[in-house]
């Protein structure tokens, strides 16, 4: 897994506004999409969003979403869990510390 970079030097304000331009077309905090919605995400388990339909992969998976598994995810959805659906994924670790701190804060963490 990829190294985790800390929250306290991410910027969710930052965070944010990656978070409306990269994921809101499939994405949003409180409403299902093409994804499922992310408020909340902090500490829910994987493939448990009320009311969205995941693949199997997910819909079975055993990961609660924190920091280190979000960190994961966004730098290689497949290789994390295989199988998934979500064809994007996030390669700067400075922009998933943001995206990851923006998250927690819209998650009341």
């Amino acid at each position: 897994m990829s190294p985790v970079v800390t929250t306290w030097a991410a910027d969710a304000g930052r965070g944010r506004q990656l978070y409306e331009q990269r994921c809101s077309a499939c994405h949003s905090m409180d409403q299902n999409r093409v994804g499922p919605m992310h408020r909340g995400v902090f500490g829910r388990k994987v493939g448990s969003a009320a009311g969205y339909d995941y693949s199997a992969a997910l819909a079975h998976g055993k990961i609660v979403w924190d920091e280190r598994m979000l960190d994961a995810w966004l730098s290689d959805p497949e290789k994390l869990i295989p199988g998934q659906r979500m064809g994007y994924s996030v390669p700067n670790a400075a922009d998933r510390a943001d995206l990851i701190a923006y998250l927690r804060t819209e998650s009341g963490k």
